[in-house]
């Protein structure tokens, strides 16, 4: 089965919803995701409707899927922050960075590298805006998930806080300048 990597379109908003509401059902959901599914599903059409039309475009956000036989079976946004922005956290934002959030791989679509492509995909959004690194955080107790962004270049930075789905720990990817990647 062929995975591609894309960026999802404006008019996708009801694709990006189900896979959502599948992502925060996972049985790791509770040490994966800030938002639980009875959060995610209360939320109106039109929510879903911006959310997929501010993901498409420009360089603020941007929401990555795989697609596989025409069936969604992950996905991984970037959000871009200022200097001085309030996180997803409610810290402050003391550079510019960009954030990895809302990752999601299908269960049975795991061991095949997509979460490996789809975070490369956010990279290469990053690094082609300017961006030296990518930042995520990630519950201390998600092992799987701290190995597949090990896995994809991610170390920890020694950050260590309190989030409130418990215990975190950031971690980092550096992005070589976009003139020096070789293609």
């Amino acid at each position: 089965m062929s995975v591609v990597i894309r960026r999802v379109r404006a008019d996708e908003g009801e694709r990006v919803r189900d896979l959502r509401l599948d992502a925060v059902r996972d049985p790791d959901a509770s040490i994966a995701f800030l938002h639980s599914y009875e959060t995610e599903a209360a939320h109106p059409d039109g929510f879903w409707h911006d959310r997929a039309a501010n993901a498409a475009e420009g360089d603020g956000v941007a929401q990555f899927v795989a697609e596989a036989d025409g069936e969604w079976v992950g996905t991984v946004t970037v959000i871009r922050w200022k200097a001085g922005d309030t996180d997803h956290h409610g810290r402050e934002v003391s550079a510019a960075r960009g954030d990895v959030v809302g990752v999601f791989v299908r269960p049975e679509n795991r061991a095949g590298g997509t979460v490996d492509a789809l975070l490369g995909a956010a990279a290469e959004w990053a690094r082609s805006l300017g961006d030296g690194a990518l930042a995520l955080d990630v519950h201390v107790d998600n092992h799987r998930a701290q190995a597949a962004y090990r896995r994809a270049g991610f170390v920890e930075t020694g950050l260590r806080f309190t989030g409130s789905i418990g215990p975190e720990l950031e971690m980092s990817r550096a992005l070589a300048p976009a003139d020096s990647v070789s293609s």
